[in-house]
């Protein structure tokens, strides 16, 4: 039977000025995930436009077979 192992990540947290369309917001998240294999963890807007983001992407361990 394989042995479970535990899932880590890393993370990455950046802001977006409060002047930051949605759509450009959009594209810069999207950028992240398709180049380099990032998922959103978190998203914050504050009250004044300013959003908080936090990304984070699956560390892969890589064992050695010999």
């Amino acid at each position: 039977m394989p042995a479970t192992r535990t899932s880590t990540y890393e993370y990455r947290e950046f802001a977006l000025p409060r002047d930051t369309t949605r759509d450009k917001a959009r594209m810069v998240l999207t950028e992240y995930a398709e180049y380099g294999h990032w998922e959103l963890a978190r998203l914050r807007i504050y009250p004044d436009g300013r959003r908080r983001v936090w990304l984070r992407r699956r560390v892969m361990r890589v064992e050695r077979t010999a």
